[in-house]
């Protein structure tokens, strides 16, 4: 994507109103909706905890790429390369099938009536309230994309070793300000990453053939045990100390110099954010008020592109022209 057609884009994601979101918005369609995307939550909790932390991040990497549509969910076509595969997915984000499983469940009871792109919404929500986080009433309403795009989504989710000032830039052309950027950073308070992901800061940072000064050394050698020079890649970390639980630990050990990326860590080192992180580390609700608050202005990145309703959330509908709406009533 040239930068002309991104700012285009950025553009015509801030100019879209949201005022159609509201919650309860399938109160008279589908009322259960709601309770089953839980259901299928908490089954999905039991069957393997871990999977909540991929689902959460579901709403990160498909509201930023052209909007919350559902992008992310659509398969590669022979004339389409979705965002699957693109970098910042590849190896990273798991677990689509409860998405499958949450939508065969609600085509059950409403069928063509609850988006994927509202189900994203939802099971994130769902994935911090089920591990210890906050809950929240979510705005409801979207419409799933007819198509995907691996480029789009190269180009603009951060790489792991993006720093501060990238990120805030990057937020800000969102409308999302340097606390919506901390807050939500906190999402890495479930979950872990790959070797791939530290392996530069272990042995090479900016290229000094040096680890980042900035890790705690007892850390530090923890990580080498788990990511020596010759690991398979994949090999996964902890991105806290508590990774099943949802709570404000990823902030103290940011505060402690056991941040596990570069993007986590360098929240601390910047003076912009700092201040930020050390009040979330003491301060449990407050972090909690701001991510909650951050992901209810990230829900609401609505692009301006005409959509539909799925009935399989990895395809678009097979007849367009009898699906294709272009807003809700």
């Amino acid at each position: 994507m040239t930068m002309l057609l991104f700012l285009i884009f950025l553009l015509n994601i801030a100019l879209v109103a949201s005022s159609h979101l509201k919650p309860g918005f399938y109160l008279n369609t589908c009322p259960q909706a709601e309770s089953i995307v839980r259901d299928v939550m908490k089954k999905a909790l039991i069957r393997e905890p871990r999977s909540l932390a991929s689902i959460m991040r579901f709403q990160f990497h498909d509201c930023f790429v052209n909007g919350c549509d559902a992008s992310m969910l659509l398969d590669d076509t022979p004339n389409m390369l979705g965002e699957k595969l693109a970098l910042s997915n590849i190896n990273s984000l798991r677990s689509y099938e409860v998405i499958d499983e949450v939508k065969e469940a609600l085509e059950k009871v409403c069928p063509g009536v609850v988006s994927c792109a509202d189900i994203i919404i939802m099971t994130s929500r769902d994935a911090v309230a089920l591990t210890g986080g906050p809950e929240w009433e979510v705005r409801l309403g979207r419409l799933d994309s007819l198509i995907a795009s691996q480029e789009d989504s190269n180009d603009i989710m951060p790489s792991p070793r993006s720093n501060a000032t990238y990120l805030i830039n990057l937020f800000n052309k969102y409308n999302l300000s340097v606390k919506d950027l901390v807050a939500l950073s906190g999402s890495h308070s479930l979950g872990q990453g790959r070797c791939f992901s530290i392996m530069f800061r272990l042995y090479n940072q900016s290229g000094t053939g040096m680890p980042d000064p900035t890790i705690n050394q007892n850390y530090r050698q923890k990580l080498n045990n788990i990511c020596p020079h010759d690991v398979d890649q994949n090999v996964t970390v902890d991105l806290d100390s508590t990774p099943l639980i949802f709570d404000n630990q990823y902030f103290k050990d940011l505060v402690a110099g056991r941040g596990f990326l570069n993007s986590d860590q360098t929240l601390y080192t910047s003076p912009e954010t700092k201040e930020l992180v050390r009040l979330y580390s003491r301060d449990q609700d407050e972090f909690f008020n701001a991510f909650v608050e951050g992901m209810l202005k990230m829900g609401d990145l609505i692009s301006d592109q005409p959509g539909e309703v799925r009935r399989n959330c990895r395809v678009s509908n097979a007849c367009p022209a009898n699906n294709l709406m272009f807003g809700f009533e």
